[in-house]
């Protein structure tokens, strides 16, 4: 049950009042109607009389109220009318329901209206859209008895929510979308839905977000419900549903050509399809789209395949104006009793793979290759494979083409694919080194070596080789006219580099040339230069600009592309780290990696599984933060080096979230120094700052010198920050707060407010203490709540040493004083000794008592005396 609380405070308001003496409720068939009449008919309680209108109750006089008069022999209207009313009210206050009111009999409508007239009971009627409906009930409304009500279908929230509480957990945005565009928010239809696609196996489970992949099914039921509708239409208007149902939409004019204008006339005006223009275009669409669905149920094969035929050689006479003119024509010659030729098949494949559609596109490139399509057919396979983790396969169909038989440009366009597959999907980055050298040796059009050299850029930068991805990039960015593939290349590689470089300004430059040329760069590998874009605006503090980036791509809605909308989530996820959006964070990354999951090494994952192993850190989610973090690990190798520094400030947070901050900041000052060695300069500053964050005093200078020369406010913010932390300054901690929270990094302005809230209590500073602490709380809940090693302390002031603090954050963890000492690389005796002064200084007796203490909990173990 989902509720509609405005439209059943509405609806018992009208039952209860005295303006009105009840309500009808208009709405589509399904969208919920008996339902929320039925809810509120028994909140009210009392005696309820329940009627419903039929088709075959219809030519009965006062059909629907026959049984309660029981034997009645009087055919005068009046007194039949009479005796049926005394059995109605026979029970005192009554409350009468009536479903389907649009089918009562003209005896049965004229009684409720008189009932409705005289106040005799209160009433509650059902009413469904669209549909004739007998003057007394249409006077019960408009004669104001009763409050019409219209009943909208779900908005796409509540139908997240129906289907939700049907299958019992979490469902994927992606899949959200196409299934309340499909069932249009009706409430009926969604059931269906989720029941077909359970039966049909394309609604599974995939690491516990529910995804829909391949076509929405619908069950027999719901089928045999359109069905009753789809019967009643006429043959020339079922010739227009046919031939939309493979081919939505349909040029208005074609469509006419097809059919008849008589025909579309009349299909519009029964409300089974909609004109709606596009441009200067008209075209023919569903009214609902599961019509479509009915209607393919209806046709066996080779009825299909004629009628697409039929399509076929209709609109490849006409001109193809657009990359979804030339996929429609390809969809349906695909499956046609007609024949077509193969470079329809090749560029449909290319446009297919360009719109991010890439299970289309591989169906295109297989029909490409079964037509004996060469090196070119075999490419585009690959490019849909690779993608989709087939990475096997996509290896398998561009081994078995020899290098030396090949031209330049097809050895470059093999090169570039297989090279691809073998480093980010496979992560074989030594063989792709092999072939990318190879191909390189035999190539000599100075075009075609600015699109390898723009290649060796996006391999070096994966490969952690900074200054050489660089070097690559700018030498092809400084060719005039090079073409769009090189640019584009170089726009990954080099941005990356200077991204990380701490050159957000130049950064920002090669991704506005990417801008340039990305309309003819597969639509899946846009992300990839643009998650550099998205990582530099982060880096330099420019947030605001970072979430636009992030966004610019959302709203894929085709079925097949979901890969797309699961890279466009990566970017979001990250923006949302970056500003401490972690809730937010944490579902975007795993919705994700669950519509990304693939075997093989997936290198575009690792900036996904790096922010959400850092979001459920800021959590205390350590143990999931673990296991994001092992993952990263197990993928890993030389072909996603680049992001080494990055995993372990990640690693740093966890051990964080744990409570053990000595090693948290030896590996947060481990990373600055991964960092600096591979000339991550802004990587570097992230680390050092994640290190002051945890209370480390010895990183300010360091920071500083990286703040005159890496560019973006974030930095200068962090060196000032450091500075504050070193000194215990208590004002310059808050103005620290001050500017992250303006920046929009409401964790790290959390954290500089929780420091200085420390640093005022330690001066003695009691106001200021109290305004810095309930900012740190403020900010800390926007983040959704976070926890950090600064605000634990702030909020838990306790008369501890860093390194007690630490043990006695582990003994709450559970973990016993071996473990304790073996995580601290220092001796049990230690610990013991640790330990037994922070008992003393809070005034516990045992473990058991300190771990009370530390977790907020009341004592189970005795206070000293």
């Amino acid at each position: 049950m989902i509720e509609r609380g405005s439209e059943l405070d509405v609806l018992r308001a009208a039952l209860t009042g005295t303006e009105f003496v009840g309500a009808v409720l208009f709405g589509d068939a399904g969208v919920g109607k008996t339902t929320l009449a039925r809810q509120a008919a028994t909140s009210l309680g009392g005696n309820i009389r329940w009627v419903a209108g039929t088709e075959s109750a219809r030519s009965i006089p006062l059909g629907v109220f026959a049984h309660m008069v029981g034997v009645y022999t009087a055919h005068d209207p009046v007194t039949f009318m009479a005796a049926a009313r005394e059995a109605l009210l026979a029970d005192g206050h009554t409350i009468i329901g009536v479903d389907d009111a649009h089918l009562l009999d003209q005896l049965s409508a004229t009684l409720l209206l008189q009932l409705a007239i005289d106040k005799a009971a209160r009433i509650v009627c059902t009413v469904r859209s669209g549909v004739t409906v007998p003057d007394a009930v249409t006077s019960l409304w408009k004669d104001g008895h009763l409050l019409r009500i219209d009943l909208s279908p779900f908005t796409e929230r509540q139908s997240v929510e129906l289907v939700e509480s049907m299958l019992g957990g979490q469902l994927e945005g992606f899949t959200a979308n196409l299934m309340w565009e499909s069932s249009g928010g009706n409430a009926l239809f969604l059931r269906h839905l989720v029941e077909g696609a359970l039966e049909a196996g394309t609604l599974r489970q995939v690491n516990g977000v529910w995804q829909l992949r391949g076509r929405a099914a619908v069950t027999s039921e719901l089928a045999a419900l359109l069905e009753d509708r789809v019967e009643q239409l006429p043959d020339e208007v079922l010739r227009v549903l046919e031939l939309l149902t493979f081919c939505e939409p349909i040029d208005l004019d074609v469509m006419a050509e097809l059919t008849g204008e008589e025909a579309v006339e009349n299909a519009e005006s029964r409300g089974v399809i909609r004109i709606v223009e596009n441009g200067h275009q008209l075209l023919v669409r569903y009214n609902h789209p599961l019509f479509g669905e009915v209607i393919r149920r209806r046709l066996g094969i080779a009825s299909a395949r004629r009628l697409r035929g039929r399509l076929y050689s209709s609109l490849k006479e006409r001109p193809v104006k657009s990359a979804s003119d030339r996929i429609r024509l390809a969809e349906l010659a695909l499956d046609s009793d007609r024949s077509a030729d193969l470079e329809l098949f090749e560029a449909a494949a290319e446009d297919a793979i360009g719109l991010a559609n890439i299970p289309l596109g591989e169906r295109f490139a297989r029909a490409a290759v079964e037509r004996r399509g060469g090196v070119e057919a075999a490419d585009l396979l690959a490019r849909a494979l690779l993608w989709q983790g087939h990475r096997i396969e996509a290896e398998r169909t561009l081994a078995s083409f020899d290098a030396d038989q090949l031209d330049e440009v097809q050895l470059a366009r093999w090169g570039s694919t297989r090279v691809a597959n073998l480093l980010w999907a496979m992560g074989d980055a030594d063989r792709a080194d092999e072939v990318l050298a190879l191909v390189r040796g035999k190539v000599r059009h100075p075009k075609i070596q600015l699109t390898l050299q723009g290649l060796a850029s996006a391999c070096a930068v994966n490969e952690n080789r900074l200054q050489d991805a660089f070097l690559d990039a700018e030498g092809v960015m400084s060719t005039p006219r090079a073409p769009a593939w090189a640019v584009w290349w170089s726009a990954f590689g080099g941005g990356l580099s200077l991204a990380l470089m701490g050159r957000g300004d130049a950064a920002r430059a090669y991704a506005a040339r990417g801008h340039e040329v990305e309309s003819e760069i597969d639509g899946l590998n846009r992300f990839m230069s643009t998650h550099a874009e998205v990582l530099a605006l982060t880096l330099t503090g420019d947030l605001p600009s970072a979430r636009l980036c992030a966004t610019a791509y959302f709203g894929y809605s085709a079925p097949g592309q979901y890969l797309a909308w699961g890279l466009s989530k990566i970017l979001q996820g990250t923006v949302d780290v970056a500003q401490g959006r972690f809730l937010d964070g944490v579902e975007n990354l795993e919705q994700a990696l669950a519509a990304l999951t693939a075997e093989g090494a997936a290198a575009w994952m690792f900036p996904a599984r790096i922010r959400l192993a850092e979001a459920y850190s800021a959590l205390g989610r350590a143990g999931e933060a673990a296991d994001s973090i092992a993952e990263a690990i197990a993928r890993g190798g030389r072909h996603s080096a680049v992001y080494e520094p990055q995993l372990e400030i990640a690693r740093a947070w966890q051990a964080a979230a744990e409570g053990t901050v000595t090693p948290a900041v030896r590996l947060a000052i481990g990373a600055a120094d991964s960092a600096a060695r591979s000339n991550q300069h802004a990587i570097e500053a992230m680390a050092l700052h994640t290190a002051a964050r945890f209370g480390d005093t010895s990183v300010a200078g360091r920071l500083a010198d990286l703040a005159a020369r890496i560019d973006g406010r974030m930095v200068q913010v962090q060196a000032r920050h450091a500075v504050a932390v070193a000194s215990h300054d208590g004002p310059g901690l808050d103005a620290a707060a001050t500017e992250f929270e303006e920046i929009g990094a409401l964790l790290s302005a959390a954290d500089a407010a929780a420091q200085a809230a420390s640093a005022h209590e330690r001066s003695g500073d009691r106001r200021r203490l109290l305004e810095s602490a309930a900012t740190a709380n403020r900010l800390a809940a926007a983040c959704g709540g976070a926890g950090t090693p600064a605000l634990r302390q702030s909020a838990q002031p306790l008369p501890l040493t860093a390194r007690e603090r630490e043990i006695a954050n582990l003994v709450a963890a559970g973990l016993s004083n071996r473990q304790i000492a073996d995580r601290l690389t220092v001796s049990v005796r230690t610990v013991e000794g640790h330990l037994y002064r922070a008992c003393i200084k809070l005034d516990v007796t045992d473990r058991e008592a300190l771990a009370d203490l530390m977790r907020g909990e009341p004592p189970s173990g005795k206070q000293r005396n």
